[in-house]
């Protein structure tokens, strides 16, 4: 059904997953013949994965040939990552970091350099082509404005980014000690790489050197990875606090790395009681946080108690997200009727606006045929979107399929709106 889907209604979203699913049951041909009219129209998403089949089939020159950058193609940076992608899958590694190698002055062209040549066995080039830029980060340089690796651009690379990946390129050819031993004598310089550091010291277990980074001037960037390596090792009353220490520094990012903490240990109330004070903020809240933990932890009821207990001029300030929220939660405890007597409460205020949402939980309280009644007269923007999610839990997936709008119908209605 995907692949007559794709077809016939031209759906690159089922097509991509027709694709998938023919290519991981090795039927490439067949996945090239469903990207075929997608290619013929120029989808780039269709041509990199044909090429990418095509590469894989053997047919190397054909493959790279369909994104392969002609001379205007060379001097943009997207053309060149995508072809060098297609390169070094066809095991031509040094042609692809040829190709990429003008455009580094691009930090996620960089970012790309790192990553494509993961495993390649060619970190020794790759550090060279990032010396440049590494070196004067190292030196102390405020920022990068070297031609990087003779590229055709002026770099833009800031210190920390760069280290970064010079640490990780040196760690993967077993040096990490020494990325630890370039890295420590510029962080008063680049106090941004202070958590890459961090990282490294945890991963090679020198928690004495952590601990002290993490207690000195940069523990606001080292003390949630010092806790982490200390939540690893199973000291967990360490872990718990060298978190609340470093609540006083790095308020919400930690915050939110404690909640977690506690939530792994089942200690829900105290998850609650850490977030509560931005539950009513208008930046950095942390409620809806909040109500995840307690649902992976399967207690949707503790959920509901939260956020009942909000003062009221924030939930009435809120009160659109919150009333889905709640409706949520009550699907997520299984009190099915009780939520559908709220959304239609909210459906009389807001006629239209609470469709899909009732319709989700009519559904979900085993009443199919209403949810779809109620779905079909609905003014609701996406309610077709929902009949056919309705329709597909229950098997009836041409019906579902038939349900969605063509291409070119959604977008005539795009343009009429």
């Amino acid at each position: 059904m995907l692949i007559e889907t794709a077809r016939d209604r031209g759906e690159w979203f089922c097509a991509e997953v027709a694709v998938g699913e023919l290519c991981e049951a090795g039927e490439f041909e067949r996945a090239l013949t469903v990207l075929e009219p997608f290619v013929a129209v120029g989808w780039p998403f269709a041509v990199r994965e044909s090429a990418s089949i095509l590469v894989r089939l053997g047919r190397i020159e054909e493959g790279l040939a369909l994104v392969r950058p002609d001379a205007a193609g060379l001097e943009s940076a997207f053309d060149c990552r995508w072809f060098a992608g297609a390169l070094v899958e066809a095991g031509r590694v040094d042609e692809a970091i040829g190709v990429l190698t003008p455009h580094l002055g691009e930090p996620w062209i960089l970012e790309s350099l790192v990553d494509l040549t993961r495993g390649e066995n060619c970190d020794a080039r790759v550090l060279e082509l990032l010396a440049p830029c590494a070196e004067r980060a190292l030196g102390g340089a405020a920022d990068c404005r070297c031609s990087a690796a003779g590229g055709r651009r002026e770099c833009r690379h800031q210190p920390s980014e760069v280290l970064v990946k010079y640490s990780r390129v040196l760690e993967r050819m077993g040096r990490a000690d020494e990325a630890i031993r370039r890295l420590g004598p510029v962080l008063p310089a680049v106090p941004g790489v202070a958590w890459r550091y961090a990282e490294l010291l945890a991963d090679q277990g020198r928690f004495e050197q952590l601990r002290e980074l993490a207690t000195g001037e940069h523990a606001g960037l080292a003390l949630n990875q010092y806790a982490k390596a200390l939540e690893e090792q199973g000291e967990l009353r360490e872990a718990e606090a060298v978190l609340h220490e470093a609540l006083a520094t790095d308020a919400e990012y930690t915050r939110r790395r404690l909640m977690a903490f506690l939530a792994r240990q089942g200690r829900l109330d105290e998850v609650v009681d850490v977030g509560r004070p931005t539950y009513e903020d208008a930046e950095g809240n942390l409620l809806h946080e909040a109500i995840d933990l307690l649902i992976r932890a399967g207690s949707p009821e503790r959920a509901l108690e939260l956020v009942d207990g909000l003062g009221a001029a924030y939930a009435e300030a809120h009160a659109d997200v919150l009333g889905y929220t709640r409706l949520r939660l009550l699907a997520k405890a299984g009190r099915y009727a009780e939520g559908i007597a709220e959304a239609r409460a909210l459906s009389e205020r807001e006629p239209g606006q609470w469709d899909t949402t009732l319709a989700w939980l009519l559904d979900l309280d085993g009443r199919p045929d209403e949810a779809l009644d109620l779905l079909r007269s609905s003014t609701e923007r996406e309610a077709h979107r929902a009949i056919a999610q309705i329709l597909t839990r229950h098997g009836h997936y041409a019906e579902a399929v038939a349900v969605i709008p063509t291409v070119s119908a959604q977008r005539e209605a795009w343009d009429r709106r």
